[in-house]
């Protein structure tokens, strides 16, 4: 099956992963969008280098984004790419970060969800959206409103998208992966605790090893992409699969 990927924050962590899975599929195409580029000679590979955060810049390089629909049986877009915002109680925000965080977040995908939906509407391909969310979407923290309100928005979006788009051919999921070894985690485990209560919790599930690899989570990822039929719900967690 001949397969388009469109995925958002594929140069560490989780993207990564996730690229690294899918390049090694043979008849693959994937378009990735990060604020820096791995350089990889790769044919199957096209890297756009793009701040997702700045949203005058993301409608700009749609026209780049999506390629022509012929030849592939399935289109996946894959909105990966996120950040944990400033780890800070509310009163010690700031504007700009709460900007760049909901931008990041929630305003990226949502805008590239729009456009995948206007490139592929009337391609008669499998069709997956797939919105990589958080636990936190449903649970508040203190000290990541940022990161839970953009999240649970995404969450919420998600099923919205998935109401209006089911009959036209298109699976839409939001996906939590659990707590993952990644660079965003670092940053979490930097956080004063004063901003974040649960500071000495996260930094145990690093000593204490629990937190997943990347891969694991691309692995199960890639198991919900390739059977959407087994899972009927929107909203999903990998840790429960």
């Amino acid at each position: 099956m001949r397969t388009l990927l469109i995925l958002t924050g594929h140069t560490k962590g989780l993207g990564h992963a996730i690229l690294d899975v899918f390049l090694s599929l043979e008849s693959v195409q994937v378009v990735a969008l990060s604020r820096t580029s791995l350089d990889l000679a790769h044919s199957n590979l096209k890297e756009i280098q793009l701040d997702l955060s700045d949203l005058d810049a993301l409608e700009a390089t749609i026209p780049k984004v999506f390629p022509k629909a012929e030849g592939f049986e399935r289109c996946i877009l894959i909105n990966n790419a996120g950040w944990i915002g400033e780890v800070k109680p509310v009163g010690k925000l700031n504007p700009k970060g709460i900007q760049r965080a909901m931008n990041v977040n929630l305003l990226a995908p949502m805008t590239l969800t729009d456009a995948f939906v206007k490139a592929y509407r009337n391609h008669q391909a499998e069709k997956i959206i797939l919105n990589v969310s958080s636990g936190a979407a449903q649970k508040p923290l203190p000290g990541w409103s940022e990161y839970c309100t953009g999240k649970a928005g995404l969450a919420m979006f998600s099923k919205v998208a998935h109401e209006e788009l089911n009959g036209l051919g298109f699976r839409v999921f939001s996906v939590a992966p659990g707590i993952v070894d990644t660079g965003m985690q670092s940053e979490i485990r930097r956080a004063d605790q004063q901003d974040f209560p649960a500071l000495e919790r996260f930094i145990g599930y690093k000593s204490e090893g629990k937190l997943s690899t990347p891969e694991e989570v691309a692995a199960k990822i890639f198991q919900l992409i390739s059977h959407p039929e087994l899972f009927p719900e929107v909203v999903q967690d990998v840790r429960n699969y």
